[in-house]
């Protein structure tokens, strides 16, 4: 029970960028915790935009926060690392090479639990948490682990392939509709994908009715080419 709690107690102190125990921790100005280093660098990447956010609730950041130093959850990491039970994640969690991985992690990887369609980008369990906990992500589409996200993505707009042109057999992007598409015959690509299912559904059970009939069919030649064997007695 104690070795229990004190994994808990490792995981509210761990960063959720590199999954590991905080390190020179920092808390910005929405409550959540993030090692130094690991909140610069995500920092760093935004500086082109001049606009921060929380990597887990995307709360805007305006200005660039300074960073101080959390001497509080500094010594309650300290503490935890005297336990001696610090365990990393199972070596199942992590992604191989025919796994999805998850990219925001940094160093090796942890599996993906789901990828997002409007991010495009595969997140593990920790990862994912801010789609779950922040009205933010309200609208964003989650699948399951994908290596093909950029398929998605139209090539000319750059945008996610919402859309499916019944006139041209394709997906195509809402730009598309507007422009070459314009006057087609388009539906949204998920109300397109569960109608085919349905169809899919269809044809398949009368494909297996067919077999069945087949093959009764088939009982009843077998049946009627069978002879009864007779043996005759002649008497001279």
């Amino acid at each position: 029970m104690a070795q229990q709690q004190t994994l808990m107690d490792r995981k509210k102190l761990c960063c959720s960028i590199c999954l590991d125990l905080l390190k020179e921790p920092v808390t910005i100005p929405c409550g959540h915790s993030y090692c130094m280093s690991c909140i610069k660098s995500h920092w760093d990447e935004e500086d082109q935009k001049e606009i921060y956010s929380c990597p887990q609730c995307r709360q805007l950041l305006i200005p660039r926060p300074a960073l101080v130093k959390n001497t509080m959850l500094a010594d309650l990491v300290e503490e935890l690392k005297k336990t001696g039970l610090q365990t990393a994640p199972a070596d199942h969690c992590y992604a191989g090479p025919e796994d999805v991985a998850c990219d925001f992690c940094t160093g090796r990887k942890l599996k993906a639990l789901k990828s997002c369609l409007q991010c495009l980008v595969s997140y593990c369990e920790q990862h994912l948490q801010p789609h779950y906990e922040s009205s933010a992500f309200g609208k964003h589409k989650l699948v399951n682990p994908s290596k093909k996200l950029q398929e998605n993505i139209c090539i000319r707009h750059n945008e996610v392939m919402k859309i499916f042109c019944r006139t041209d057999q394709q997906c195509i992007c809402i730009h598309c509709s507007l422009d070459e598409h314009e006057g087609h015959d388009t539906v949204l690509a998920l109300t397109e994908r569960t109608e085919k299912q349905g169809e899919l559904g269809t044809s398949r059970q009368k494909i297996q009715q067919r077999i069945q009939n087949r093959k009764k069919e088939v009982k009843l030649l077998q049946q009627e080419v069978e002879v009864p064997c007779h043996t005759y007695f002649i008497t001279l």
